[in-house]
C-alpha cells in the first residue's frame, strides 16, 4: 500500500514538475519573441529621422507632414505595453505612408538613391515586425491556453504565472485615409 502511494505522490510531482516547467518555456519564449519585436522596432526608429532628413531636403516646406512623422516615432519609441505600442506604431505606420505620398509629388525625390535605399530599408523591417509580431502572437496564445487550462491553470495560478497581451497592430491605414497637402509655398 504504501509503495502504491509514493507511486501516486511522484507522478503527480513530476507532472507539476513537467506542467511548470512547460510554462516557464512559454515563458521565457515569449519574452524573446518580445524581445525581437522591440528589435525591428528600433531599426525602424532609428531610420524615420534618415527618411525624415531627406524629404526635408526636397519637401521642407511640408512641415506638418515631417513633424506628424517625428512626433509618431516619439510615442512609438516611448510606449512600453504591447496595447499602447501597438497603437503607436499604427500611428507612426500612417504617418510614414503620408511622407511617402509627399515622395509621389515631388518626382526629384522618388529620383534620390538615397531616399528609394531608406524606403526599401523600411519596406524590409516592417515585413521582419509582421513575422517577429506573428511569432510572438503564436508563443503568447500557446502561453496564455496553457495558463487557462485544466490542470496547469491550478499551477500557472499557485506560481503566479500571468497572461500576456498580444502585440496586434491596429491598422489605421485602412481606417484612415492619408491627408497630404501639395500646396508650394515659395
Amino acid at each position: 500500500m504504501v509503495w502504491i502511494v509514493l507511486v501516486v505522490l511522484a507522478i503527480c510531482a513530476l507532472l507539476v514538475i513537467g506542467i511548470y516547467n512547460s510554462l516557464v518555456r512559454l515563458k521565457v519564449q515569449s519574452e524573446n519573441a518580445w524581445s525581437d519585436i522591440d528589435v525591428q522596432l528600433k531599426r525602424r526608429h532609428d531610420l524615420v529621422p534618415n527618411l525624415v532628413e531627406t524629404v526635408k531636403g526636397y519637401a521642407g516646406h511640408e512641415k506638418q507632414t515631417l513633424d506628424a512623422v517625428i512626433t509618431a516615432r516619439h510615442r512609438a519609441m516611448s510606449a512600453t505595453t504591447p496595447s499602447t505600442k501597438a497603437e503607436a506604431e499604427g500611428i507612426l505606420a500612417q504617418s510614414l505612408k503620408s511622407l511617402f505620398a509627399l515622395a509621389e509629388a515631388y518626382p526629384q525625390l522618388r529620383a534620390v538613391e538615397s531616399f528609394t535605399q531608406l524606403q526599401s530599408s523600411l519596406n524590409q523591417i516592417e515585413e521582419a515586425v509582421q513575422n517577429a509580431r506573428r511569432y510572438y502572437n503564436a508563443v503568447v496564445r500557446d502561453l496564455n491556453t496553457k495558463i487557462q487550462e485544466f490542470p496547469s491553470n491550478m499551477i500557472a495560478n499557485f506560481f503566479s504565472f500571468k497572461t500576456r497581451e498580444f502585440f496586434e497592430l491596429a491598422d489605421i491605414a485602412e481606417q484612415v485615409v492619408p491627408k497630404v497637402s501639395f500646396e508650394q509655398t515659395r
